[in-house]
């Protein structure tokens, strides 16, 4: 008889609670079990309040007195949040219940220790399975597929022990309830998402890893002496390989070797937990595809324009359009280049996530494109923008030399399409500029994106120069007398001769005989205002 599997709850407050409960969040008031989903996580600023989703989860960094939280919760519940979480232990005043029964908004705990960035990167994970709607829920082995706490949670009940699962650098990427039972280094663990880098250091120096990458069978590691004993119990970890590549490992903290039924259970893990490592990765670019074709659909207009805000939790809220692009962008041939640029897509999809709850990005054509919800007006939206996208680079580097466009805030899917346009138009001039400016709104590059558009308008016609700028070239190339090389340098020092003359390497008396020559070949009265706008613009549009 075949067993349907019962599919675990959508991520709501209880299955919140199911998998990071214990070790991480404790309910302190409230109902964990409400029947809407969670529509995303955001970080509270008193100082620049967040655009809320429907159904949000906020996180109280740095709310502790009872009378902030019962300010906060006031407006949670105005916005339909369905949870707040403070650092433990919370100040669950008789106030602050009230309150908290008043807006419907439930209260949780964070364990001392746990980063706001660590909690906030493992709620994503969870709500990440149902962010864009690709398909239905699919099972391997009777379990959500992709679902690692729910298989860590199935091998921790097979092997009567807590369980991490992490990848091939120590970092957690799912682990089991139960670790209270553990020592201190599994929870140490557990809470910095990542193996505290003196136990690697020490596994590493014993030979664990290179045991462990070389079969296919549990290693059993005895515990690492350590001041405290906080490494007191010892573990059994095997491979999560794909074929001959490693995925990652599983780690029981365990009273002793395992049995031969457990040890084989083990190694039927290791295989299961393959399949759902390989899932998430192949999820991973199916939604990144899907994400991909709705935001195309929306910057670019037409029938499928609304639908696609819709799905992507965007519709009927202002958002502000940014590109992200690379000042060497890469090409088809170029694959080092394209993985940068993958890698810059992904880095900012993850901080805009961050930062604004209600976005979306997606990488199309070489451009990175960001929709993000945002409220004020649009000096306010477009000066927040800019200074996410400042703090982006900052974090980010300039190995693959970034730039960021502002392309405006938008109301409606035509503006939107605008703002998609004028994001292009100041990715270009970016890209033609000097290195310097790395961020820029529509304002600031006004006068060079014209002058492109100008360009781009006399290639089209097939343009040539005429008149003064004319006859100075056929006169350079005849000559080799760089008469346009000193026009343009007198223009663009205002008429400065002396430093004019610096930045062409001429003597003064040189350079200003030839400006006289300039005079008399160009047959241009350099003291006309009229010739002289109309030779610089020459200059700049066919002079190159």
């Amino acid at each position: 008889m075949t067993t349907v599997p019962t599919p675990r709850p959508r991520a709501g407050l209880g299955r919140v609670l199911d998998d990071l409960g214990a070790t991480l969040l404790d309910l302190v008031h409230g109902d964990a079990e409400p029947t809407d989903e969670i529509g995303g996580v955001v970080i509270h600023d008193p100082v620049d309040a967040p655009v809320l989703p429907p159904h949000a989860l906020v996180l109280g960094v740095g709310v502790d007195e009872p009378d902030q939280v019962c300010a906060l919760l006031d407006g949670l519940g105005a916005a339909g949040a369905v949870g707040l979480v403070l650092r433990a232990p919370v100040p669950a005043t008789p106030e602050v219940r009230a309150a908290a029964d008043a807006a419907g908004v439930a209260l949780l705990g964070l364990s001392r220790g746990v980063p706001w960035a660590h909690l906030a990167a493992m709620l994503r994970s969870l709500l990440a399975e149902g962010d864009v709607r690709v398909a239905d829920e699919e099972t391997l082995g009777g379990l959500p597929s992709g679902d690692l706490f729910a298989v860590a949670n199935a091998i921790a009940s097979l092997l009567d022990a807590p369980i991490t699962i992490e990848d091939r650098s120590s970092r957690v990427l799912a682990f089991s309830g139960r670790q209270d039972e553990a020592d201190p280094s599994r929870v140490e663990t557990v809470l910095g998402r990542q193996v505290p880098e003196r136990y690697a250091r020490i596994l590493n120096e014993r030979g664990v890893f290179g045991d462990l990458y070389r079969t296919d069978e549990p290693v059993y590691i005895d515990p690492v002496a350590d001041e405290g004993d906080a490494f007191s119990m010892p573990r059994v970890a095997i491979a999560v390989r794909a074929g001959d590549e490693v995925l990652g490992s599983i780690w029981a903290a365990v009273p002793g070797p395992l049995s031969a039924e457990r040890t084989r259970a083990l190694v039927d893990a290791g295989k299961l937990v393959a399949l759902h490592l390989l899932r998430v990765r192949a999820g991973t670019d199916v939604r990144r595809r899907v994400r991909a074709d709705l935001v195309s659909s929306v910057l670019e207009g037409g029938v499928g324009a609304r639908e696609a805000l819709e799905r992507l939790g965007l519709l009927d809220t202002p958002l502000v359009v940014l590109g992200v692009t690379s000042v060497d962008p890469a090409s088809a041939e170029d694959a080092s280049q394209a993985h940068e640029l993958q890698r810059l897509a992904d880095a900012f999809a993850l901080h805009l996530n961050a930062v604004v709850p209600r976005s979306a990005a997606a990488l199309l054509g070489g451009v990175v494109y960001g929709l993000a919800a945002t409220s004020g007006t649009t000096a306010e939206s477009e000066q927040r923008a800019a200074q996410l996208a400042a703090v982006f680079l900052d974090r980010i580097g300039d190995r693959s030399r970034p730039v960021v466009a502002i392309g405006g805030v938008a109301t409606s899917v035509a503006e939107v399409v605008a703002a998609r346009t004028s994001t292009d138009r100041i990715l270009r001039v970016l890209r033609e500029r000097p290195p310097g400016t790395r961020v820029a709104r529509l304002a600031d590059v006004q006068t060079d994106a014209l002058l492109l558009d100008l360009r781009d308008l006399a290639a089209a016609r097939n343009e040539r120069p005429t008149g003064p700028l004319d006859r100075l070239m056929r006169y350079d190339r005849k000559h080799d007398a760089h008469l346009v090389d000193t026009l343009r340098a007198w223009l663009d020092a205002f008429g400065d001769v002396a430093l004019a003359s610096e930045r062409v390497f001429v003597h003064t008396n040189t350079f200003r005989y030839r400006l006289r020559r300039v005079g008399e070949v160009g047959e241009i009265d350099l003291r006309d205002p009229r010739q002289r706008f109309a030779v610089m613009l020459e200059l700049a549009v066919l002079g190159d």
